[in-house]
């Protein structure tokens, strides 16, 4: 949050500042490497760190030492950090490793790639946070306001970092971005124009302490903003309520269940909104491509900011009918013997799995598990009871779900991801849906959820190849 001593600049660190500072980037996935690729462009002095050795990071290593940044692998040491200014941290990296810690006390300041890109760009941002839907609404929302305007780019965790897409934009550019709890925890000045709380539900328990405290992470998209921004917060999510009580800002809500004072409902079937005492009908639901009551949610919260930027009715309304949704989120794969494969990849925490299983009306076959991250399974029980007809379970949370579902539906599992699709198959016949919805990380069998969902395609692309040519 914005300090007694920065309520003079709107931005805790110019360009011309960055430019002469040595800057410290740790950790080297995406956002580590764009902080490096952007700092260099400005002019800094940049060092980086991984805990990955050398061998793992080619032809990184390579890359970005020709481009003159100093690297110490292998580990993140202190010594290394000895005379830097500023640290630039990637989400993917723990806050309690112990060479943050060692800045903390020193009094050197740590902040996310969002909030460098943030401080690079002149441009207005909208910023969608949330457990679950966060890159479907940011999609929507990009291709919306780029119906209207060539000024908008889209970045974040969808797509390119904020910093690389960001970088220079002038004020006639806005810049639409994904930003999680773990970037959030590391924002200083970040001051969206519009920023939009999807829902909050229990998460990353593996690396928060408790709800509340990633509850409270959730709601730092909203700390630096002032009464001319906006903040678009879900009506039927009452720990998201609980977070917009108080704001400073102007508040729009949205809502399926109920109307709202302010913002965005359904009536008979029409997508209604209602802002500074003016009310249209924008949509009608049966507009919206993308299925499951949550991406009508997330219609809902597009179509608020869009209207933010005074975009026309009429192209919101041909924005939400275009829009097909994005890969490995309820992504329609094929149809084999009347069986329905559907990707649903990035759902890894069990609220996803509900959402899922919610816009299933066919017998349901829910491959799901890989890596647990402390999460509550339980709240899956009464849409495992209604909707799936049998689980074929894989990964390392195998025997925790079995556990929790034994009396539930019929369990199976599976060596890996082949075998999972191949017995779900046989399951769902002859008319039923197999449903990728893993409910947990990817990290113990794939690279991430979109390998884990690539993987699972191009098995059902097999099974349909084989099926052809009647060896099935």
């Amino acid at each position: 949050m914005i300090t007694k001593d920065m309520e003079h600049e709107v931005k805790a660190f110019t360009p011309n500042r960055l430019r002469h500072m040595k800057v410290l980037v740790v950790g080297l996935a995406r956002t580590g490497i764009a902080a490096c690729k952007v700092l260099r462009r400005l002019g800094s002095v940049v060092k980086a760190t991984d805990a990955k050795p050398a061998t793992q990071l080619q032809p990184l290593v390579g890359e970005l030492e020709d481009m003159g940044v100093a690297m110490q692998l292998g580990g993140h040491a202190i010594d290394f950090a000895q005379d830097c200014d500023l640290i630039v941290v990637s989400p993917g990296v723990p806050l309690d490793v112990p060479l943050l810690g060692w800045a903390r006390r020193n009094g050197i300041p740590i902040i996310s790639e969002v909030e460098l890109g943030w401080c690079l760009s002149n441009a207005k941002f909208v910023a969608v946070t949330g457990t679950n839907g966060k890159s479907t609404t940011v999609s929507l929302i990009g291709h919306i306001l780029r119906l209207a305007s060539d000024k908008v780019a889209v970045g974040g965790n969808i797509g390119n970092p904020v910093s690389l897409v960001a970088f220079g934009l002038d004020s006639d550019w806005v810049v639409v971005t994904e930003v999680s709890s773990f970037q959030l925890d590391t924002c200083v000045s970040f001051k969206p124009k519009v920023a939009v709380l999807l829902n909050i539900t229990p998460d990353h328990l593996d690396r928060y302490p408790n709800f509340d405290v990633y509850a409270a992470s959730k709601g730092r998209i909203f700390a630096n903003q002032l009464e001319h921004d906006v903040a678009i917060v879900n009506f039927d999510d009452p720990r998201c309520l609980t977070i917009a009580e108080g704001l400073k800002c102007n508040r729009r809500f949205f809502s399926t269940r109920c109307e709202v004072s302010q913002g965005a409902f359904v009536q008979d079937q029409s997508v209604v909104v209602r802002v500074a005492n003016q009310e249209r009908r924008v949509f009608s639901v049966k507009d919206l491509r993308i299925r499951g009551p949550h991406n009508l949610a997330n219609s809902l919260a597009a179509t608020l900011a869009a209207i933010e930027f005074d975009v026309d009715d009429n192209v919101i309304r041909k924005g939400i009918s275009q829009f097909q949704g994005l890969e490995h989120r309820m992504e329609f794969v094929d149809r084999i013997d009347g069986v329905d494969f559907i990707n649903d990849s990035k759902a890894t925490n069990p609220d996803a799995v509900m959402f899922a299983l919610e816009g299933m009306d066919k017998p349901t076959v829910l491959i799901a598990g890989g890596k647990d991250k402390g999460a509550d399974f339980s709240i899956l029980d009464p849409s495992v009871r209604a909707k799936v007809k049998a689980m074929v379970l894989i990964g390392a949370a195998k025997a925790k779900l079995r556990t929790m579902f034994k009396d539930c539906c019929q369990i199976t599992e599976a060596a890996d991801m082949e075998e999972a699709v191949k017995l779900a198959f046989e399951l769902a016949r002859p008319n039923g849906v197999v449903l990728l919805s893993p409910g947990c990380a990817s990290f113990d069998m794939f690279d991430d959820f979109e390998h884990r969902g690539r993987v699972f395609k191009e098995i059902v692309r097999g099974l349909k190849e084989r099926a052809s040519e009647g060896l099935d």
